[in-house]
């Protein structure tokens, strides 16, 4: 039987068709699904090998396990894992206070509804700070966003006549709907154009009419050059700007007197090339911009994130079709107040600033491993694995076993799960109800509220059923609590909707609101969906922000709108569209309508650019190596199967011809790859694509199953090199040295 779900592997979630094998568990067949309301059929290569996260040698758990003091593990059945999690976070708490309690993750890819019940369960001991693999992507650019337009932007690359990338390669890491196909429409257009900032001729480079090939490190160097231009040209959109935006004089005050011709030499690209660039952006009608790892994970990110929005500011593309806009939204992610200067929250003991409710990842350790009497004293890990994740494995390692009490809640065994007290097995995203909270289309949205594929094992729990335990077994919530909403939930949904309305005006039981909406509404919905309850709320909240979009979705007006939204999810196993806004509804969007372009402390920043030291290569590490890059068989570590690489198992390092005749080796021979956190013995792949100086290791290996496969990249990388604004890593930027070894063996 086909049944619909969706890919795991990257933030779009597309829609799948999965051929269930007669044993009830196997993938026969995967497909694209075409009842998918945003993408159509479309997949890419990579999830028609899910099966293999499913079914194959993943290190897969299905029993709670407890350490022992000698080191080893103990099954142990749920009553006994949850009394003693809750025993020792209350010791935590008691001794050290609830904020000591670290929280990490609530969500892999496409496994975000689990997450949403986290903050009950880590709210019942008093749980404050908490990050996730956010914090090591996106935080610089949230905290810009919240700056100059106060929400979250996105681009409409389906409809746009210039599509610009930075530090993106979509044809493999997505990003955005049936991004391949896109892509291809765009290249075959002789009315459109494609621009490319990449120092690696990518896939998505070889595709574009502008590929500017930037030295690793220095595209806050090329986006100014490239902002400057429009300035000094006078290829600013000034009326559209006058009457939109605040900041203008300031931005181009010191826009004006960059020296455009040294900043492209430092960059290493042509001015001419990035003066042609310049014009086209500005005669398009509509360009499209997204900045990704490349740049988010690299020197001077949240700068680089400030300038880019600059260049699609100063010519007018925002709020309307083929540029930026601001989606909707069922669950609100990444959003962040925008603190002006130094004000907003810091974490306890590193001081650093916290973006949309997110410590910085390379502080974590930083945060456990001192005296400081604030420090981290217990870590819940979800659906995560920042042991190989993060910055500095080492690092990480130790700060783990530092901590008085560590609990995972995973599908695998990972290698944070090795390091655990407690480990506590949920059922796959093909097991249980999922879906993502990445619901970012224009003018339609889409929300895909996934139902099970195949059942769970025996002996593993779903994640809102483990943190209803955990608030249960710390005595926050009792039947007593329970009781009259599940009286009010029998009787209808306007009944229950009367009775649960002192809870959210309860600032004490709106932290409990989840659990209370699992335990009590969650029986009474189809299909056993349970874990759908907590999307009753958020369709109701959606339903009031933007009841225009709603409304013109097909579900009506008021209070009905909300519940027939909700419904329509809880039913839409193929997907639904939740929204479907006019052109102008990103307007609506901003504080006051209007646009921000003056951000004082970073516009200093781009100021005193021209006084800082030109960035030069140490001749004791003369390569740059980005620690981790999407292929077309890596993806996350979600894919622990190391079977499901066709090509490249070993995950070469990426090197290029002219750097590879240098050092006297060929595609197979392998190298000493060494930086200032540690080395690795590697494979190399010689390559056309890379420029001299700068390597590539692929993301998502490392791993160990039974056996290790291929280079962790974050055993190289240092949690001490990041961004002095968001805290984000230097993974896209890692000093190193080769030394050759001699060819592969076998």
């Amino acid at each position: 039987m086909w049944k619909p779900s969706a890919c795991i592997l990257c933030e779009c979630n597309c829609g799948i068709e999965i051929l269930v094998g007669e044993d009830g568990r196997s993938f026969d067949k995967i497909r694209g699904d075409k009842l998918h309301p945003a993408s159509a059929g479309y997949t890419c290569n990579k999830a028609l090998r899910l099966d293999l996260h499913q079914n194959g040698n993943t290190g897969r758990i299905t029993r709670p396990l407890r350490r022992r003091p000698d080191g080893t593990f103990e099954e142990v059945d749920w009553d006994t894992a949850i009394s003693g999690i809750a025993r020792r976070l209350g010791e935590v708490r008691d001794a050290f206070g609830g904020e000591t309690i670290f929280y990490y993750g609530g969500g892999g890819q496409g496994n975000h509804l689990g997450g949403a019940y986290s903050p009950a369960g880590m709210a019942a001991f008093g749980g404050r700070y908490r990050s996730s693999a956010l914090a090591q992507e996106k935080t610089g650019e949230f905290w810009v966003n919240a700056r100059m337009t106060g929400a979250m932007v996105r681009a409409d690359f389906e409809h746009c006549e210039v599509a610009l990338f930075i530090g993106k390669n979509p044809y493999q890491s997505h990003g955005f709907p049936r991004a391949r196909s896109v892509l291809k429409d765009i290249a075959k257009d002789p009315a459109r154009s494609m621009v490319v900032i990449d120092p690696v001729r990518t896939e998505t480079a070889e595709l574009a009419d502008f590929h500017l090939q930037v030295r690793p490190g220095t595209d806050l160097y090329l986006v100014t050059a490239l902002a400057a231009v429009l300035v000094q040209e006078g290829l600013i959109a000034a009326d559209w700007l006058a009457e939109h935006a605040d900041g203008l004089d300031a931005v181009t005050d010191v826009l004006g007197r960059v020296p455009v011709a040294d900043y492209c030499a430092v960059a290493d690209v042509d001015e001419a090339l990035v003066r042609s660039v310049a014009a086209r952006i500005a005669e398009a009608e509509s360009v499209a911009v997204f900045e990704d790892l490349g740049v988010q994970m690299n020197r001077d990110s949240t700068l680089v994130s400030y300038v880019e929005k600059l260049v699609w500011l100063l010519t007018g593309n925002f709020g309307k079709r083929g540029a930026q806009y601001v989606p909707s939204s069922l669950v609100p992610i990444g959003r962040d107040r925008g603190y002006a200067g130094d004000e907003g929250p810091r974490s306890p003991v590193a001081g650093a600033r916290i973006i949309s409710g997110l410590v910085p990842c390379n502080v974590i350790a930083e945060e456990i491993l001192t005296d400081h009497p604030a420090r981290y004293r217990a870590m819940v890990v979800e659906s995560a694995n920042p042991a190989h994740s993060l910055a500095d494995s080492a690092r990480m390692r130790e700060a783990l076993a530092a901590l008085e009490l560590v609990v995972v809640i995973d599908v695998a065994m990972t290698e944070t799960a090795r390091l655990a007290d407690y480990v506590l097995p949920a059922p796959t995203q093909f097991e249980k109800f999922e879906a993502t909270f990445f619901n970012f289309d224009f003018p339609r949205n889409v929300f895909h509220l996934r139902h099970p594929v195949v059942p769970a094992p025996e002996g593993v729990l779903p994640e809102p059923e483990i943190h209803a335990r955990l608030v249960e077994a710390a005595g926050v919530l009792t039947e007593q609590d329970y009781a009259p909403l599940r009286a009010a939930a029998a009787v209808g949904r306007a009944e229950f909707a009367q009775a649960f309305l002192p809870v959210l005006a309860d600032p004490v039981k709106r932290r409990f609101a989840s659990v209370l909406l699992y335990r009590t509404l969650g029986p009474t919905l189809p299909h056993d969906a349970s874990a759908a309850a907590v999307l009753w709320m958020a369709a109701h909240e959606c339903a009031r922000k933007n009841p225009a979009g709603v409304e013109k979705a097909g579900y009506g007006t008021g209070f009905g709108a909300g519940e027939r939204l909700f419904d329509a999810i809880v039913h839409g196993s193929h997907g639904v569209e939740i929204t479907h806004d006019e052109d102008d509804a990103s307007w609506r969007r901003l504080p006051g309508e209007r646009i921000n372009l003056d951000v004082p402390e970073l516009l200093a920043a781009v100021a005193a650019l021209r006084d800082r030291p030109v960035p030069h290569q140490d001749p004791d590490w003369p390569f740059v190596l980005s620690a981790g890059e999407r292929r077309a068989f890596t993806a996350n570590t979600i894919m622990r199967d190391p079977s499901w690489r066709r090509r490249d198992p070993d995950g070469r390092l990426r090197i290029s011809t002219t750097d590879a005749t240098r050092l006297g080796v060929t595609t197979g021979d392998r190298v000493r790859l060494t930086t200032r956190r540690g080395n690795a013995e590697v494979p190399v792949d010689v390559t056309e694509t890379m420029r001299s100086g700068h390597i590539s290791l692929p993301n998502g290996l490392g791993l160990t199953v039974r056996e290790r496969t291929g280079v962790a990249p974050n055993e190289l990388t240092a949690a001490e090199d990041r961004d002095e604004w968001a805290g984000t890593p230097w993974h896209k930027h890692v000093p190193a040295r080769l030394e050759p070894l001699g060819a592969e063996q076998g």
